[in-house]
C-alpha cells in the first residue's frame, strides 16, 4: 500500500454495534513496521489495546493475512458490515467481529479520563487533517455543505433535453390547437329562416 496514503498507516471508521445499535468511532494507529494499536470511543470514554509484531503475526496465521494492512481493512470491514458489537466491563471492553466463536476477538483497556480526552482531541484532529487532503487532493468530499445543497438543488429541476432542440411556434389568439396555424372555426349558429314574410 501507498505509505503516501493516510488509510495505510490509521484506519477511522463508524462502529454500529449489532445489539444495541449504539454508535462508536472505531481507529487503529501504526506505530511502526510491526505494531499498531486499535480502540474505539463513544466520545466520551476511550478503550485501547496495543498488539505487538509477535501477536500480530500469530493472528495473521490464524485468519491467513499478509500484513497489517490486510488486518485493519479486516477490522474495517466487520465494523462496517454490522457484524461486530461490544461487551462493556467496568475497566475494560471486548470488541467482538463476528457471531462465530472462531471469529476475532480483542480485549481493550479503558483510557483515564485525562489520556481519553487527548485521545478524542487527536482523533478529531486526525479527521479534519484528512478531511482538508481530500479537498487539497480535489477528491469529493461529502461533508461539503456548498457540492451537497447544489446536488441537492438539482434534483427538483426539470431535465435538460438532449439532441437537437425544436422551435416551438408561437400561438396567437384564435389558433387551432389541434393544427396550429389554421385558424379555429367558429361553431354552427343554424339557419335563420324569416316567419313574418310568410302572411
Amino acid at each position: 500500500m501507498d505509505q503516501n496514503n493516510p488509510e495505510s498507516k490509521s484506519v477511522l471508521c463508524i462502529l454500529l454495534d449489532k445489539n444495541d445499535q449504539s454508535k462508536y468511532v472505531f481507529f487503529t494507529q501504526k506505530r511502526s513496521a510491526g505494531d499498531i494499536n486499535i480502540g474505539f470511543t463513544n466520545g466520551e470514554d476511550v478503550w485501547k489495546t496495543h498488539l505487538s509484531e509477535e501477536i500480530l503475526s500469530k493472528l495473521y496465521k490464524t485468519f491467513a493475512l499478509k500484513s497489517t494492512e490486510d488486518y485493519t481493512f479486516k477490522l474495517k470491514c466487520a465494523c462496517k458490515a454490522g457484524r461486530a458489537f461490544v461487551k462493556l466491563q467496568e475497566d475494560n471492553a471486548v470488541l467482538h467481529l463476528g457471531a462465530e466463536p472462531t471469529d476475532l476477538s480483542l480485549s481493550l483497556s479503558k483510557l483515564t479520563d485525562s489520556e481519553g480526552r487527548t485521545e478524542v482531541k487527536d482523533l478529531l484532529f486526525k479527521m479534519a487533517d484528512s478531511l482538508q487532503q481530500l479537498e487539497s487532493q480535489g477528491g469529493s468530499s461529502s461533508f461539503s455543505p456548498v457540492k451537497s445543497s447544489q446536488k441537492r438543488s438539482s434534483e427538483f429541476e426539470p431535465r435538460q433535453q438532449k439532441g437537437p432542440i425544436l422551435a416551438v411556434r408561437k400561438r396567437f389568439p384564435g389558433d387551432s390547437l389541434i393544427n396550429p396555424g389554421t385558424k379555429r372555426k367558429k361553431p354552427a349558429t343554424g339557419v335563420a329562416f324569416d316567419d313574418g314574410d310568410d302572411e
